[in-house]
């Protein structure tokens, strides 16, 4: 499980560190693709394969086209090295709008990687205790 919030800065090279406590869990090779509200998704290849599966048994409309495509055409393997860093590739990096700094977020089974200024300026929406209501009383979700 992927939980906590780390900064780091990204180099020329678009090298990242990943934090250490997400090292292990992802394993040497992952994917990572667009994701939504405007971050990229990092998630060990194996979820990442069942998550495309799923996405391949959906019905074939312009709507489901249009969502695997999101997805599938951003997608890239990725490896890190012995020191724990990767390389994001330039098309994922714009699509993010990240510059030099960043934020890792451990949300469940997968990271979202963040730029900074984007993350800091995410429109609130709903506050967290009216989404907690709602899961709670929609899905029996209490904590």
């Amino acid at each position: 499980m992927f939980m906590g919030q780390f900064n780091h800065t990204i180099d020329p090279k678009n090298r990242l560190f990943l934090p250490a406590r997400f090292r292990e869990e992802l394993g040497d090779s992952f994917v990572i693709t667009a994701g939504l509200d405007g971050c990229l998704y990092i998630c060990p290849r194996s979820d990442f394969e069942e998550f495309a599966k799923k996405l391949a048994e959906l019905p074939f409309t312009a709507e489901t086209r249009q969502f695997q495509r999101f997805f599938m055409q951003n997608a890239a393997e990725c490896e890190q090295d012995k020191q724990g860093r990767f390389i994001i590739p330039t098309i994922l990096k714009e699509l993010a709008g990240i510059k030099k700094e960043i934020v890792f977020v451990g949300v469940i089974s997968k990271i979202e990687l963040w730029s900074k200024e984007r993350f800091e300026n995410a429109a609130p929406g709903e506050s967290v205790e009216d989404i907690a209501e709602k899961m709670s009383t929609q899905f029996g979700l209490r904590f």
